[in-house]
């Protein structure tokens, strides 16, 4: 039986990546996922998003939000893997911070 490996990502989206429907897509997917965490607006522009799952879910996760919803320009992500901490029991969004 090949043993699931459970981790967290923790990732900043910089781009044209607010008021463009971003952290509904976001949240889309990661419910589609089966993954658990949240999203938010930063002050300074981009999107910051805490996942946890299975790693090779979460790296599909990671190739959708090179890409964002329609209308959005992304121009840097930067993705942080450690493990997991079993801290979430759903998806969020939460309000703009940082």
């Amino acid at each position: 039986m090949i043993e699931r490996q459970e981790a967290r990502l923790h990732v900043i989206v910089e781009g044209y990546v607010q008021g463009v429907g971003f952290r509904a897509f976001v949240q889309d997917q990661a419910v589609r996922l089966g993954v658990v965490g949240w999203v938010r607006n930063r002050w300074d522009g981009s999107v910051e998003v805490v996942v946890e799952g299975e790693r090779v879910i979460l790296e599909k996760l990671l190739t959708v939000l090179y890409r964002g919803p329609r209308g959005a320009q992304v121009t840097g992500v930067a993705p942080e893997w450690s493990a997991a901490t079993g801290e979430f029991k759903g998806f969020s969004v939460r309000m703009t911070s940082g």
